[in-house]
């Protein structure tokens, strides 16, 4: 499902059913392909029906009124505006929204990538000002990842409204974690309006262990992939008093109606520059673990986190060739100019679990293996240094799963415990 699929949900139904009754009247259809597309059917009506946090302004907009308010946000800050009769869907921005019903927004606090999501992956993104409000922008990326006392002074109350794509090492998780405990140092109440996790569909991944927390997983015992929401996520951290000192905030969550972890969402606008569609997003969990070694995982093209490639990978047997170039969200991306040969996996399977054997297969055929891993960044990447290793020694996919069980079936107890959704 692409970002732009869900632009013609009621097209897409009118098509679906066609196609089921279509198929009722063929008496050779099987009745396993019936009810295959009466899935998709249902499934279609479910994401009509969604309606994320943000858009259930009846819940939270009583709880601004009349208070000074902050927001932190990114371009992905979006309420659901309008459907158009041709299935178009406008959008406009959470702060845009609020001004116009006179809510008091006096500041904006931004994350990684920038308010208005330019901003290469790592790089410093600076305070300024919105040209389109005037409000003064504070970055929590790069040097000032938790607000300070001063840059929440005059402010009553903080609403926090960014897409997160369910992954540890997204660090829109760990701004949630900073943006949580500065507000509780500073008795300010914090509204969450939650999004869906489009990998909310499953749990797995190594474990993140303590001795190697950071920004890219400030928290121990969580896997690569959690299959929480944002207010699923903020809702442990409260609970699991992991927050300095083990003090709370005082937390709101404003849930979405008809949501379940497996229902398949696409997004309107990609979270972050390198995150370009659905399948960029079902296979970053797997991908994102590229970020610690010499490979180029799609950045300086179109195909982010959807192709793997190296000079150092024989030609004979990966056929498949990319040359990255700078371009948007990735002004200097490894291997720039170089011609790159691959694996091609924009016509991968959907994902409902960590697969490493990409990675394990280039490893073991690259050219130039001591300069393969980056370890101090896979090592915070995979919150773990034995995932290195034992792709060192030859381990199997299988081998290496077997390793994470006790620390997944551990998470998933205590996961239970905050869990908005079935």
């Amino acid at each position: 499902m692409s970002l732009s699929s869900l632009k013609n949900t009621h097209f897409l139904i009118l098509v679906l059913f066609i196609s089921c009754a279509n198929l009722s009247q063929t008496e050779n259809e099987s009745a396993s392909k019936q009810k295959e597309e009466k899935k998709k059917v249902i499934v279609s009506a479910a994401v009509e029906e969604l309606l994320l946090g943000a858009n259930r302004t009846e819940e939270y907009i009583p709880l601004l009124e009349n208070k000074r308010v902050a927001v932190v946000g990114n371009p992905s800050s979006l309420i659901l505006k309008n459907v158009l009769p041709d299935g178009q869907k406008e959008y406009t921005h959470l702060v845009d929204s609020l001004i116009s019903r006179n809510i008091n927004v006096v500041k904006v606090f931004s994350p990684e990538h920038g308010f208005r999501g330019t901003a290469d992956a790592g790089e410093k993104v600076n305070d300024g000002k919105d040209p389109k409000t005037g409000l003064e922008i504070v970055s929590l990326y790069g040097n000032n990842k938790k607000p300070k006392p001063d840059q929440l002074a005059n402010i009553d109350i903080l609403i926090f409204d960014i897409q997160d794509v369910g992954v540890r090492f997204y660090t829109y998780i760990a701004t949630l974690h900073y943006i949580m405990e500065a507000a509780a140092e500073n008795a300010i109440p914090v509204i969450i309006l939650d999004r869906p996790d489009p990998n909310g569909h499953y749990v797995d991944g190594p474990i993140m262990e303590k001795e190697h927390t950071s920004f890219l997983g400030m928290h121990a015992g969580v896997p690569l992939v959690h299959g929480m929401t944002i207010g699923e996520y903020a809702q442990m951290i409260n609970g699991e008093k992991w927050l300095k000192n083990g003090i709370k905030t005082d937390l709101t969550v404003i849930p979405m109606e008809n949501y379940k972890h497996d229902l398949m969402y696409s997004l309107p606008v990609r979270p972050s520059p390198n995150l370009p569609n659905d399948k960029s997003i079902n296979l970053y969990p797997s991908l994102g673990l590229l970020e610690g070694t010499s490979l180029n995982a799609g950045r300086g093209t179109d195909m982010q986190f959807q192709v793997i490639g190296s000079p150092y990978l024989p030609a004979e047997k990966y056929d498949f060739i990319y040359t990255p170039h700078s371009n948007f969200g990735s002004k200097n991306p490894k291997h720039d100019g170089e011609i790159c040969h691959g694996i091609d996996l924009r016509q991968a399977l959907w994902m409902s679990s960590v697969d490493l054997t990409w990675i394990i297969d280039v490893y073991h055929n690259h050219s130039k293996k001591e300069d393969f891993f980056n370890t101090k960044n896979f090592t915070a990447h995979a919150g773990t240094a034995q995932l290195q290793k034992q792709i060192e020694s030859g381990k199997s996919m299988a081998e290496i799963r077997e390793s994470w069980k006790a620390g997944l079936d551990a998470f998933k107890e205590k996961r239970e415990n905050y869990l908005i959704y079935e």
